[in-house]
């Protein structure tokens, strides 16, 4: 199950992937919480597919919140957000920004990047 709407306070984490629905929604998602791990993806990509467990798992273990996008659903979102190949991964840290990558990672490094900015 996916959760679509947010009810929580900004420090509380989500333990399920959070998938957007717009521009709008993602500025909220990134602005409410401390740490969110952005997945600009595609249905249809391989890579993606295989990173989908891995980040419902991180959104269960880790205190950052996981974002997902389909890239497909909002070309507007992920071409204004730069994404020129999926899966992309962006990782906001206080509202900004902090990290980028192409490609699929694996869980452990993921998780590495995520608990250098949560502890």
């Amino acid at each position: 199950m996916t959760v679509d709407a947010y009810g929580g306070s900004p420090e509380q984490s989500i333990d399920e992937p959070i998938h957007i629905d717009g521009k709008r929604h993602l500025d909220e998602i990134v602005d409410e919480h401390d740490v969110v791990l952005v997945d600009f993806f595609a249905t249809w990509c391989g890579p993606c597919q295989m990173l989908e467990p891995i980040l419902d798992g991180l959104a269960a273990e880790t205190d950052a919140v996981i974002a997902k996008v389909d890239v497909d659903e909002h070309q507007q979102l992920a071409g204004a957000s730069g994404v020129r190949g999926v899966p992309t991964l962006a990782l906001f840290a206080n509202g900004e920004q902090a990290e980028r990558y192409t490609g699929a990672l694996p869980a452990d490094r993921l998780r590495d990047l995520i608990e250098g900015y949560t502890e």
